[in-house]
């Protein structure tokens, strides 16, 4: 994997691996991935790689004691990249748990809002993905979000 090329996957790898990071420990983190490999350290192409994770619902962020965390969100399955294990012994950072039902809520309300946007601007690409997200945030988060997939659903049938 290079930085540029990691996973949605990949990246909740690294942040599961701290129970949750702030962006710049993400981006602090694949940086110090990339020097491990001997690769480049692409700065724009690792902040590129976050902020899509992050749109995909690969990582979601939440409030945790006044400060943004990234947390693997509910499209995740958390994959270790090689030398990614030994990132917990390169960094000083705190091991954090997020309080999972505050976790839940937040990407909840992530989903309505950007079920609202979808619909209204239409974009059938987006409420497609964000169906798929709906059915494994209920997993994931052992949640009922049929109203907003309904909305989004609805939405689909009046484009057709």
């Amino acid at each position: 994997m290079s930085i540029p090329s990691a996973t949605g996957d990949e990246l909740a790898g690294v942040v599961d691996l701290f129970g949750a990071l702030t962006r710049a420990e993400l981006e602090s983190a694949l940086g110090e991935l990339a020097f491990k490999r001997g690769e480049d350290t692409d700065e724009a192409a690792i902040e590129s790689a976050v902020a899509d994770a992050i749109e995909a619902y690969y990582l979601v962020s939440v409030d945790h004691d006044g400060e943004s965390v990234l947390v693997p969100g509910p499209v995740a399955f958390p994959t270790l990249a090689d030398g990614a294990e030994d990132l917990p012994h390169i960094m000083d950072v705190p091991d954090r748990t997020v309080d999972r039902e505050r976790l839940v809520e937040a990407v909840e309300r992530r989903l309505r809002a950007d079920a609202a946007r979808a619909v209204s601007d239409g974009d059938t690409e987006r409420i497609d993905h964000l169906l798929d997200v709906s059915y494994d945030l209920e997993t994931w988060g052992a949640t009922d979000v049929s109203e907003i997939r309904d909305r989004l659903d609805d939405a689909l049938e009046n484009r057709n």
